[in-house]
């Protein structure tokens, strides 16, 4: 597959460092990259705008589903939280249009794994779950062909990247002076509960040992500048722990570059003839 036409879904933060990445490492600009924000919104702030422009030949921006779909583009990336997947994911896969979800915890509510499975399988396309703020779900994936015994991952992150989310009413976030658990559950829990904070946890439970089976903790550490992930995997074919320092975009602090890099390599592993 070569990809030449892109669709980029929502204009936040992670859509606007995904452009600037994008400018950067594309050795040849797309041939069009179409960008889906909300109603209202049919032109692109001033810093994606620039950066859309070193991306592609033809930028369009967007607020009506059907543009999208009458274009017809290679992939689309949803990178705007769990509402974008509900008004859009379903239609673009039936449309046979490849998707990529950041989102990745819209897939605990099993109604909607289910919806969306069935219209990939209606589009024959993908859903595509990239990897996000964490690595290691290669061998994740790998040793779920085996038996996996236990699947464990904690969110360690300040107290700052938790304001807006359920923490707030669990812990003063303000007066904390060491680090404090404020979550402990299954991973299908944590995505429900913490739609704007636990993809991670939904992706590693997607790659692995399932939402129920995989505990999850959540952590707000005063004595910590960075989202820091760890998971620990134990099964017959390995045991394994990974610990990811993930470094927070400029422009939000709950976003690590990570899952923006992450994005880059679905675009890129279309690019090239060679996949990693």
């Amino acid at each position: 597959m070569t990809l030449n036409h892109l669709c980029i879904i929502g204009a936040g933060s992670i859509a606007a460092e995904l452009l600037d990445t994008l400018a950067h490492v594309l050795e040849a600009p797309l041939e069009r990259l179409i960008v889906l924000q909300r109603a209202g919104k049919t032109t692109l702030p001033e810093d994606m705008a620039q950066a859309a422009s070193r991306c592609a030949i033809t930028v369009q921006a967007s607020d009506n589903l059907a543009d999208v779909i009458a274009a017809r583009p290679d992939l689309a990336i949803e990178c705007a939280g769990h509402g974008a997947v509900h008004a859009y994911g379903e239609q673009l896969l039936e449309n046979g249009i490849e998707t990529v979800i950041a989102s990745t915890g819209v897939l605990a509510d099993d109604a909607w794994h289910d919806r969306l499975r069935r219209a990939a399988q209606a589009g024959q396309t993908r859903l595509v779950l990239p990897a996000g703020a964490v690595g290691g779900m290669d061998i994740l994936a790998a040793l779920q062909n085996g038996t996996l015994d236990t699947v464990a991952y904690t969110s360690r992150k300040p107290p700052h990247a938790w304001r807006g989310s359920p923490a707030e009413a669990a812990v003063d976030l303000d007066s904390l002076t060491g680090e404090t658990v404020f979550f402990e559950g299954s991973a299908r829990r944590a995505a429900v509960d913490y739609p704007q904070n636990a993809n991670v946890a939904a992706t590693i439970a997607l790659a692995g040992a399932g939402l129920d089976a995989t505990t999850v903790r959540m952590i707000a550490d005063p004595d910590v500048q960075a989202n820091i992930h760890q998971i620990e995997i134990a099964s017959d074919g390995a045991e394994v722990q990974v610990r990811i320092v993930g470094k927070p975009t400029a422009r939000n602090p709950k976003t690590s570059l990570p899952t923006v890099y992450s994005l880059v390599r679905e675009v890129m592993r279309r690019r090239g003839p060679i996949v990693s």
